[in-house]
């Protein structure tokens, strides 16, 4: 009995959005999540970064904190942890078995995301958390994560225009799904968004009477190290910022934000606590410095437009004068946008599927890439990740950067010889 098999009775259903069904699921199991005290966390990008910062403040201040994550990189183990160490497999497959045992024969089918949802509700509940910081799969509205009545806050960190297929092809339609995770009366801690999806979620916070708060992005101080303006103190908080990019001085900042609004409400989190938790703040997979067969590499998610600049912005800081880029893409994806984020003169492309998945085929990506960046020095296909690793490597003393996917992030990371 494997995770895997106990899930893949479950992976046909797909993303199908809705809240009927969890909810049925979970009041078979007792509704473990009335017994939770939740952060909710939505937004296209951030997410992940966002839930690692608070996972680490508040497992460092003392508290028995889960953290519920998706997709994993390399094992489902790491989509639910307990103070920052994942599920054991044994423990998840127990879980899984209690939650298939309450799907009653007659009930519509869970998807596989709702029975792994209802795992993580059901194990912070049997540990007792004092707190979960909760990631929202898709959307936030009709998210199987969005159960919680009444969250300690939540927290938009992004919206822009992904999974457009399901949640809206505008980004006031995607914000409105987004905002969906606001509760009457409370506070939202919202990032950066535009215009547009600003007002949608200025509107909704003000109809439930959320108190909204936007901090200002951290200032950098210093390799590392970081400024943020506490909103109710009036005060500079220095501190130290491990993850890279220039995008983390605005994830930070919300992290922190939030960590302000539980000192507020009660929760003893002290300065020393928050540098510590900062310090220590761990998320792999994303602007990640590895090794690969003694080569230096740089792995990145970067699945989507928005996050793909956010890439190439940290580039432009390294001064490098061209990139090879390894990449793979789901077929799902904007791969247009992604390449003109990305992509510069004497530039070399070497495209690889994505294992597993509904990847998109690297022939068609490769004459896509040459249309829109028809500069580039090389441009390439390969059947498979590491032999276009070991040519990129062998080709050039380009600086090499994994990306594309996170799934092929997480294929490499799994990989034996991955040292991370």
């Amino acid at each position: 009995m494997t995770i895997n098999s106990l899930l893949q009775p479950f992976q046909h259903f797909g993303v199908h959005l809705g809240l009927e069904r969890i909810i049925k699921l979970l009041a078979n199991l007792g509704n473990p999540h009335h017994q939770v005290s939740v952060i909710h966390v939505a937004g296209t990008n951030g997410k992940g970064s966002v839930c690692a910062y608070l996972s680490s403040i508040l497992t460092q201040a003392g508290y028995h904190t889960g953290r519920y994550t998706s997709p994993h990189l390399v094992d489902w183990t790491e989509r639910i942890c307990l103070n920052e160490q994942p599920i054991s497999s044994e423990e998840f497959c127990q879980l899984l078995l209690q939650v298939k045992a309450a799907i009653w024969e007659g009930e519509e089918s869970p998807t596989q995301f709702e029975v792994i949802t209802a795992a993580a509700w059901l194990y912070f509940a049997q540990a007792k958390v004092d707190v979960a910081v909760v990631e929202v799969g898709l959307g936030g509205r009709l998210d199987a994560t969005n159960v919680c009545s009444k969250p300690l806050v939540t927290i938009i960190t992004s919206i822009s225009r992904e999974h457009w297929q399901v949640l809206g092809s505008t980004v006031g339609e995607i914000a409105t799904e987004k905002a969906g995770i606001l509760k009457v009366g409370c506070p939202v801690v919202v990032g950066s968004l535009p215009k547009e999806a600003e007002q949608v979620v200025q509107a909704r916070a003000l109809e439930l009477q959320c108190p909204l708060i936007t901090p200002q992005p951290s200032r950098q101080i210093s390799p590392g190290w970081a400024e943020y303006e506490t909103i109710y103190h009036s005060k500079q908080l220095k501190y130290p910022l491990p993850l890279q990019g220039q995008i983390q001085l605005t994830n930070s900042a919300l992290a922190l934000a939030a960590m302000e609004i539980l000192q507020t409400q009660g929760w003893q989190i002290s300065e020393e606590v928050i540098l510590e938790g900062m310090a220590n703040t761990k998320w792999l997979g994303r602007m990640q410095w590895t090794t690969w067969k003694n080569h230096k590499l740089l792995v990145d998610g970067a699945h989507n437009p928005a996050a793909a600049q956010v890439l190439r912005d940290y580039v432009n800081t390294l001064n490098v004068k061209s990139v090879s880029w390894v990449m793979g893409m789901l077929s799902t994806k904007e791969h247009g946008e992604i390449f003109k984020a990305l992509l510069r003169p004497n530039d070399r492309l070497y495209l690889v599927p994505v294992p597993d998945h509904s990847s998109a085929n690297p022939g068609e990506l490769a004459k896509l890439a040459s249309y829109i960046c028809p500069e580039l020095s090389f441009c390439h296909t390969y059947q498979e990740l590491l032999s276009a690793l070991e040519v990129a490597f062998a080709s050039t003393d380009n600086l090499v950067i994994l990306c594309g996917s996170l799934y092929l992030v997480g294929h490499f990371l799994g990989s034996a010889e991955a040292k991370w």
